[in-house]
């Protein structure tokens, strides 16, 4: 960040790091802001930032707190989590996830006597170790770790053993003495750490069996316990949903002869948006469009503050995984009194927007409605239906709704393209699940201009949303997409060069620099790579009470209205439009507005919850897909490359699995960081990022997701590294003889880059 772009915010560099050191690792973004002075438009600037200095590794973040790269305060909150090779007990901050400086805990008594141990949560004084760590000295303890540990429980003979199922975890756990009784083998159960000898194994006790592992649904409940999603509600909010009366038409404006359709997947079972489309009548627009988005009501049903507002909001999102959902709200909203069912009249928050024939905006009204569905339609039969194979009511409604849905869709896709937001092509896989919970197959989720239609038309509502809100003044949630940081931009320029494409340092980065770079690689052997490198190089979209952007859409402001039914944000944002346009009495309170900035937080928190969820299940169902297909052999492509080994996706079902590092050949594998690349250290031949490959299924672990592949194709062609102790050496080498090469296994030589058998 330039020190103009810092000008621009009333602050320096310097007096941005020296505040944040004041701070000790206890001022959030607002502390930070408060000690500078900064108001309005300044608070935006500092937070790109801050932002850009996480970015190159100078300040992180703990908890909402940020602190000095390197840096820990005087006296702090810790979490003793693990051992050191040597047996001494390694402690991570109690509010952070991410990897700090060594934290290693003194084996002196506490200042009040105590002594603590694996899992113990404690107050401790920290001084530097003059190595780049910190010695911690325990000033109390505070009780037990909160982190509990989903496990497998494996009897067998003697004391047995709790296998946890994180494919990360490095260590079993030993039951505490009687804790074996309290569950059936192969039971899931969420254990938490407790007493336990210096050296050896960890002790645990059983605190709740969960399921068993053996089950075919065994990958959401999984998926589900070990990322803390919540499950179910409470007695407070199902009492109260069940005294709810259905919404009345009351002064609501009746939209009942407008035939808006739904267009969703044809597994949905809720429908919180409806779209129509018209030519505009006035003569001023001529070639104009008319376009209705009618949303779902929620902010009729859920009033803020009650036990279904609290519930919503500690969930922040549904969740959605193979074989099930976990709502945000309880079933009688989201699939009956809030969705917007065929031929049954719903109260709705919609907006009116007209285009003229380019597809520009030129006005949009927000109305609280009464509707009723004219046709629930799925993408399949109303792409069908435009193609010319229309039957039923999608044939039905051809004329008189869906070619002028289409035709203002052309319109707004026009200025979809002159506007260039970011073209990344990620096919989404689709996992079928029987009714008994088992997976019947993987397909690539097929995309119409259907889905582009709706697509455009909630970007266009949630535009008009932002911008109606900004026009009252009133505070709302955006959605932003901050552009890349300038380390992921160093990444993808240091990658490009190995595919023969290039990246120019020092220009800001833009959605069209991204689309040209697309455009190029397309229909060339590194396609899929380049989408994939370009879509890890771009920053995580948040929501935030403050406005930079949306990045990827190439939108200068962006508010989710859409989905109330599965965002809490998006009802905020009808709360506030309902205020900010006297559009009812139920509308965002000023306790809801003082709030806002919380609520943003949390709600992209639990998003990411969900999302980890959401993936970690997906990779379960498809380990126990593939368990079936052990020993078969499948194409893919190399998408990640570490020391350890190398990730491949298939194509077939696009899972990931890991070829490790030591069955690559029969000599010495070096990681290349810079050409993205394991490179045989005698004969020079490489597996690069990209490269397409066989690979043979070894094994695969439902508990766990992990596919452990055999490869089978022989590297490519290179030329000999000049120096076995070069760039990118294994790390953890601490001088001293050179040892047997890690990869380097006993057994029948290869031949033509096969493993006899």
């Amino acid at each position: 960040m330039s020190s103009d772009r810092y000008a621009e915010g009333g602050f320096t560099r310097e007096g941005l790091l020296e505040a944040i050191k004041l701070g000790d690792g206890n001022f959030s973004k607002r502390e930070i802001a408060r000690s500078l002075g900064l108001k309005g438009d300044q608070r935006v600037v500092l937070k790109r930032a801050l932002k850009d200095l996480e970015d190159a590794g100078e300040i992180r973040r703990s908890d909402k707190a940020y602190v000095i790269a390197g840096h820990m305060p005087a006296v702090t909150v810790l979490e003793v989590v693990d051992r050191d090779v040597d047996g001494e007990f390694l402690c991570r901050p109690a509010k952070e996830e991410h990897q700090g400086p060594v934290i290693r805990l003194s084996p002196s008594k506490a200042e009040h006597g105590e002594t603590a141990g694996m899992g113990d949560k404690v107050l401790a004084r920290l001084t530097p170790d003059g190595e780049g760590g910190y010695v911690a000295r325990v000033i109390r303890k505070l009780g037990r770790s909160t982190s509990r540990v989903l496990c497998v429980v494996r009897k067998g003979k003697g004391e047995g053993r709790l296998v946890p199922v994180d494919r990360r975890a490095r260590h079993e756990l030993v039951p505490a003495r009687g804790e074996l009784s309290k569950a059936d083998d192969g039971a899931l159960v969420l254990a938490r750490l407790s007493s336990e000898k210096r050296f050896g194994l960890k002790t645990a006790v059983i605190e709740e069996v969960v399921g068993d592992a053996s089950s075919p649904r065994a990958g959401s409940i999984i998926a589900l316990a070990e990322h803390g999603v919540p499950e179910g509600f409470g007695d407070a909010e199902l009492t109260q949903v069940k005294k709810i009366k259905p919404a009345k038409m009351g002064n609501r404006e009746d939209l009942r002869k407008i035939p808006l359709i739904t267009i969703d997947p044809a597994d949905a079972r809720d429908h919180d948006d409806a779209v129509y489309a018209e030519a505009d009548a006035d003569p001023d627009n001529k070639g104009g469009w008319v376009v209705y988005v009618a949303i779902a009501d929620v902010a009729a049903y859920v009033e803020g503050g009650s036990p279904l507002d609290k519930g919503a909001r500690k969930r922040g999102v549904s969740v959605y995984l193979p074989d099930r959902v976990v709502p945000m709200l309880p079933e009688r909203l989201s699939n009956d009194l809030c969705s917007l069912r065929e031929g049954e009249e719903r109260p709705c928050l919609a907006v009116r927007m007209v285009f003229d024939r380019d597809g520009n905006k030129r006005g949009h009204r927000f109305i609280r409605g009464w509707m009723k569905s004219a046709a629930k339609l799925a993408y399949e039969d109303a792409q069908a239906a435009i193609d010319g194979k229309g039957t039923g009511k999608a044939q039905k409604l051809l004329e008189p709704v869906l070619k002028p849905l289409w035709s203002a869709y052309a319109a707004l896709s026009a200025a979809r393209k002159r506007r260039d937001p970011l073209e990344i092509d990620a096919p989404e896989k689709k996992i079928e699940v029987g009714e008994d919970g088992r997976v019947k197959g993987v397909r690539v989720r097929e995309r119409f201009d259907a889905h582009k239609l709706i697509e455009e038309m909630m970007i266009q509502a949630n535009v008009a949303a932002a911008e109606a809100l900004e026009a009252k003044k009133t505070p709302l949630i955006y959605r932003i997409h901050d552009e890349p940081g300038s380390e992921k931009l160093e990444n993808l320029a240091d990658f490009l060069p190995q595919v023969g494409m290039k990246w120019t340092r020092g220009e800001r980065p833009t959605a069209a620099r991204f689309n040209l770079l697309l455009n190029r690689a397309k229909g060339g052997d590194h396609y899929e790579t380049v989408n994939e490198v370009v879509l890890r190089s771009q920053s995580q979209a948040v929501y935030d009470i403050n406005n930079i952007g949306h990045f990827g859409l190439n939108l200068a402001r962006y508010a989710h209205f859409t989905s109330p039914i599965r965002r809490y944000a998006d009802l905020t944002v009808h709360r506030a439009l309902i205020r900010a346009y006297g559009l009812g009495n139920d509308g965002q309170s000023d306790t809801e507005r003082s709030e806002l900035e919380r609520i943003a937080e949390d709600t992209s928190h639990n998003e990411r919850r969900a999302m980890a969820a959401e993936r970690d299940a997906t990779d379960r169902f498809i380990a126990s897909w593939l368990a079936e297909k052990v020993g078969s052999e499948f194409e893919g492509r190399i998408a990640g490359v570490t020391r350890f080994g190398l990730f491949v996706k298939l194509h077939e079902t696009g899972a990931d699995g890991l070829c490790p590092i030591a069955q690559l050949g029969d000599e010495y594998f070096q990681h290349d960081e810079s050409a993205h690349a394991l490179v045989g250290q005698r004969s020079g031949g490489r597996y690069r990022l990209g490269m397409s490959v066989t690979v043979r299924l070894a094994e695969a672990t439902p508990v766990t997701g992990g596919l452990l592949f055999e490869m089978l194709t022989d590297p490519e062609a290179g030329p000999p590294p000049r120096s076995r102790a070069g760039r990118g050496a294994p790390k953890g080498r601490r001088g001293g003889p050179p040892r047997p090469s890690p990869n380097r296994r006993a057994g029948p030589k290869k031949k033509n880059g096969r493993q006899k058998r």
